[in-house]
């Protein structure tokens, strides 16, 4: 009985934190919702006239403006476009008069796709390595992979693409210089056709995690605990991997979502250069068009994106900080 109440006790305060959390992710989103929107109509011109041209008539015009709701007053095509938006509605291309779930939908998955490939290479290649480091604080391949790993996000995105292209595409040409994949593409054409793009995305955000992990270890190792491990002889290896990981992970954890977002909302640039179909593409496609709707819909996930990764950062950690777990 006396357990169930220590249980309820401690559970108590982080459901709390965490349903502040998902009010401030909400609050967050319908904020940024405002934003796209607000951004989308200060844009100079009129849309209908843009994508007529001069030489429309007024009819056309009107019609044009009727057909996607640019008639209504700020407020009630705000409302009407959040109210689809919300059931995965975001209307219709201005382009191709396609409805947007079409345009995007399968875009969208290439993305995350080509995402989540390169968090299955740099998140394990990153805790390694961060714990190596920690392991070798100091020495010569402490110092190597430092170096190694800043000279990597030193670059931008476009040109580590580039160096990747021309050594191992043009020079070597074990992989293709463009990641043009489609929908009946199997599973290992995907990953053979996407891994100098994504490889691209690990070499970027590969020293964030990578130092991170290392830093919020070496933070550990001068603690009480993790001396008298030390002097009951653990192995040192032992002892990072096994005791001061797991009271690294809070840090650890945030650093990796927000790479993770980073690797989702920072994929426009490398799908640009390996001509990736992927929802980068599009947005960079619909402003070229000046397809506001895609755009907007593009925007939006994008931004619901990085917001949930970061609300899963902020609820992981609180879930594995023991002073939440066990609050005094």
């Amino acid at each position: 009985m006396q357990s169930a109440k220590t249980k309820v006790a401690t559970m108590n305060p982080i459901l709390t934190i965490v349903l502040k959390r998902l009010l401030i992710g909400l609050l967050t989103l319908w904020l940024v919702t405002i934003i796209i929107f607000g951004a989308i109509e200060l844009l100079p011109g009129d849309i209908a006239t843009e994508k007529l041209g001069q030489a429309a008539t007024e009819e056309s015009l009107a019609a044009f403006r009727e057909q996607f709701n640019l008639n209504g007053p700020v407020y009630q095509r705000y409302l009407s476009w959040l109210a689809g938006a919300v059931t995965g509605d975001f209307g219709v291309s201005l382009a191709n008069q396609r409805p947007i779930s079409e345009v995007i939908g399968q875009r969208t998955a290439n993305t995350f796709f080509l995402a989540g490939y390169a968090a299955a290479i740099s998140v394990p290649i990153s805790i390694i390595a961060g714990m190596m480091a920690a392991l070798y604080n100091g020495s010569w391949f402490d110092r190597l992979l430092s170096s190694t790993t800043l000279a990597a996000i030193s670059f931008p995105e476009f040109f580590v693409a580039y160096i990747l292209i021309l050594i191992f595409a043009v020079g070597l040409g074990w992989f293709p210089s463009l990641a043009n994949i489609d929908a009946n593409a199997s599973l290992g054409e995907r990953l053979y056709s996407t891994f100098l793009p994504a490889m691209t995305l690990t070499l970027i955000v590969l020293a964030y995690m990578m130092r991170m992990t290392r830093a919020a270890i070496l933070n550990l190792l001068a603690l009480p605990y993790i001396e008298m491990a030390h002097l009951k002889g653990i192995k040192r290896w032992r002892v990072i991997a096994v005791h001061a990981l797991p009271n690294a992970l809070a840090p650890i954890i945030n650093v990796i979502a927000l790479n993770l977002a980073y690797l989702i909302v920072g994929v426009v640039l490398v799908e640009v250069v390996f001509v990736y179909p992927g929802l980068g593409q599009v947005l960079v496609d619909a402003v070229s068009n000046r397809d506001v709707t895609v755009v907007q819909a593009a925007c939006l996930i994008f931004a619901a994106t990085y917001i949930l990764l970061n609300l899963l950062a902020d609820i992981l950690s609180i879930v594995v900080n023991p002073r939440l777990l066990h609050p005094r």
